[in-house]
C-alpha cells in the first residue's frame, strides 16, 4: 500500500522565535562591521593627517624651501649714521634658516645694538626674504669736543664725531655727565625741537650755561634768549611774530613769553 502524500513544506513563520534571534544576529554583525570600517576609516584619516603634518613640518622647518636667503634681505631707513653693511653682517648667520625658524626677535636685539640705530623692524617676507625698516638716530646738534664735535640726536645720544659740524647747530655746553651740565644739554635740545621748520634751519649755535638760560643765534645775528625749557610751543610763535613786527631788533628775549623784550 503506498505511503500517504507528505503535505507541501510552508515557509517559516517571520515571528518565530528562531527567526527573531536570526534577525538580531545579522543585525548586530553589520553593526560591528560598520563601527570596524568607520575606526579603520578614523584611523587612515589620522594616519593621514599625521603623515601630512610631518611633510608639512618638514617643509617649513628642515627643507631649504624656505630658508633665508641673504640676498632677498631689504633694508631700509637707514638715514645718515647707520652703515648698511654692519646691518647685513648681523643677518648674515641667519642665511639658510628657515623663516619659520628664524628667531627675529635675537636678530633685532643684535641690529639694535649698533651705533646710529633708534629702533628697528624686522619682517618675514615669504618666500625666503626680510624686510628690515630701520630708525636712524640723525645727529641735530655739535658739541665741541677736544679738536673736534661730538654729533648728538635728539636724545642727546652721541651718533658720530665730525671734524667740522656738518650743517647742524653747535651748541656751547660742557659734555660731561654732571647733573648741571646734563641739564643744560637737555633744554637745549628741547628748544631745538620745539623750533619751527622755517626757524630751526636759521640757527647757527646754541648757548646753555644753564638749564634755564638757552640762547640761540641766527644766521642774520639775531639772539633769541629762552630761557628754560618751559611753554617752548608759545615762545617759538612769540619769536616768529616778532621776528615779523621788529625786523630790526637783534635781541628777542622770549624768557617770559607774556612780557617779550626786544632791541
Amino acid at each position: 500500500m503506498p505511503a500517504p502524500a507528505r503535505p507541501p513544506a510552508q515557509d517559516a513563520d517571520p515571528d518565530s522565535p528562531v527567526s527573531v534571534v536570526d534577525r538580531i544576529a545579522e543585525r548586530d554583525a553589520e553593526r560591528r562591521a560598520v563601527v570596524r570600517t568607520r575606526r579603520w576609516r578614523r584611523a587612515a584619516w589620522t594616519a593621514g593627517g599625521v603623515a601630512a603634518g610631518a611633510a608639512l613640518g618638514w617643509l617649513a622647518f628642515v627643507s631649504p624651501v624656505l630658508a633665508l636667503d641673504p640676498a632677498e634681505v631689504l633694508i631700509s631707513g637707514e638715514g645718515t649714521t647707520i652703515d648698511v653693511g654692519d646691518v647685513r653682517d648681523q643677518i648674515l648667520p641667519a642665511g639658510g634658516v628657515p623663516l619659520p625658524r628664524l628667531d627675529t626677535v635675537a636678530l633685532r636685539e643684535r641690529v639694535l645694538e649698533l651705533n646710529g640705530v633708534k629702533d628697528v623692524r624686522i619682517m618675514r617676507d615669504w618666500p625666503r626674504g626680510l624686510t628690515v625698516e630701520l630708525t636712524s638716530r640723525e645727529p641735530v646738534v655739535a658739541v665741541p669736543d677736544g679738536g673736534a664735535y661730538a654729533l648728538l640726536d635728539e636724545d642727546a645720544v652721541r651718533v658720530g664725531t665730525a671734524g667740522s659740524a656738518p650743517g647742524v647747530p653747535v651748541v656751547s655746553v660742557p659734555l660731561t655727565d654732571d647733573a648741571t651740565s646734563r641739564a643744560a644739554l637737555f633744554a637745549a635740545l628741547d628748544v631745538m625741537a620745539a623750533l619751527p621748520p622755517d626757524l630751526v634751519g636759521t640757527v647757527t649755535s646754541v648757548t646753555a650755561g644753564t638749564q634755564d638760560d638757552v640762547r640761540t643765534r641766527l644766521e642774520d645775528g639775531t639772539t633769541v634768549v629762552w630761557g628754560s625749557g618751559d611753554r617752548l610751543e608759545l615762545k617759538a610763535r612769540v619769536v616768529t611774530t616778532l621776528r615779523a613786527a621788529e625786523p630790526d631788533a637783534r635781541i628777542i628775549d622770549v624768557s617770559s613769553p607774556d612780557l617779550p623784550v626786544t632791541r
